[in-house]
């Protein structure tokens, strides 16, 4: 599937590939040497170069103190403590003149205090605890409380405070849809601070989940990129192919896999680029270059995953961008850095 990100909007890209019919696939069997590695102009990198600096992806360069040795049964309480706010996949923040920032409370925010709290680390001096509250309204939501998505504001957020929001979203989302136990159906219960369920009736603890998704820029032989709208998108919207991994499947292997099955090609020089969390609701996004197999042909779609598919020079992008005919994910994505990536710089958003 292509990635996140953006908001979908609809056009036919003027290069596009005529889709055709999905050969029979071959076996994809991964390879027995390491690929040789690719250099960010595309080449293969020659003997004793450096190899290719990962992305710079907006959200790989987040950190905080997660402070792991004192998550106690219970989360903490006291004059450090700030809570954030959370509610489904948005985050309380407030305007300041610096720019945005989370806007940290100092008195319990829940409207139940059945709900859980989880807690989440350091920011300076202050213990942050998390609190994922129900979908606000005008009726019980505090009306200075400023919710806003976040995918759309995390880029602005400072490193230590987007690791927090994007932590705060993901164990909202883990805590919502863990209630009773897959095992029994008995009920969970939080411990250390949030970070375990254990079942009631067996006893079983249970641990948040992230699920691994490759996310990969394939380039051809004459240095076109990849890139294709899925048939969930509305409108413009385009991106790399992304797709998750499956049990007993290595990163590599997930590549090869979803690029066969979405558009009909082998790839080849499989290389690792970085990484990014998207807790939307709890992935984690592995970033991926790769070139066109030699002798692939052309593009095959699968139907029912991608409307349309097609090679891209840099030269047709960018007036593609200024004219609307196509729009890409946003600057938060580790989609749009793997784009620039191969552009060789930032690009324009579109009209």
């Amino acid at each position: 599937m292509p990635t996140h990100s953006g908001d979908p909007s609809r056009t036919t890209p003027a290069p596009a590939a005529a889709p055709v019919s999905q050969p029979a696939a071959a076996p994809v069997s991964e390879p027995a040497a390491a690929p040789a590695p690719v250099s960010s102009a595309g080449a293969p990198s020659p003997e004793g170069a450096a190899a290719p600096q990962c992305l710079a992806a907006p959200l790989a360069r987040i950190g905080f103190d997660r402070d792991g040795l004192h998550r106690e049964d219970l989360a903490p309480s006291g004059d450090d403590v700030r809570y954030v706010v959370s509610s489904g996949a948005s985050i309380s923040v407030a305007d300041g003149p610096d720019g945005v920032r989370l806007a940290l409370e100092v008195t319990d925010p829940r409207p139940d205090p059945s709900h859980p709290l989880v807690y989440l680390g350091r920011l300076g001096e202050h213990r942050v605890v998390a609190a994922d509250v129900p979908e606000p309204s005008a009726e019980l939501d505090d009306p200075g409380r400023d919710l806003r998505e976040l995918r759309r504001v995390a880029a602005q957020l400072s490193h230590e405070e987007a690791g927090i929001a994007l932590t705060a979203v993901g164990m909202g989302a883990w805590h919502r849809a863990h209630r009773h136990c897959p095992q029994c159906g008995g009920a969970l219960a939080p411990e250390s601070a949030g970070w375990v369920l254990r079942c009631r009736e067996d006893a079983t603890p249970h641990f948040p989940r992230t699920d691994p998704a490759v996310i990969m820029a394939v380039r051809d032989a004459d240095d076109r990129l990849l890139l294709a709208r899925n048939a969930s998108f509305r409108g413009r919207f385009h991106s790399v192919l992304a797709g998750f991994v499956e049990p007993g499947e290595t990163l590599e292997g997930a590549v090869a896999r979803e690029v066969r099955e979405e558009v009909g090609i082998d790839v080849e020089q499989v290389e690792y680029a970085g990484s990014q969390p998207w807790p939307f609701p709890r992935s984690l996004m592995l970033a991926f270059r790769a070139r066109a197999a030699s002798g692939s042909g052309a593009l095959a779609l699968q139907e029912e995953e991608i409307a349309e598919a097609a090679w891209w020079t840099r030269e047709d992008l960018v007036p593609a961008l200024a004219a609307g005919r196509i729009a890409l994910p946003g600057p938060e994505s580790i989609a749009r850095a793997l784009i620039e990536d191969w552009y060789g710089g930032a690009l324009p958003d579109a009209r």
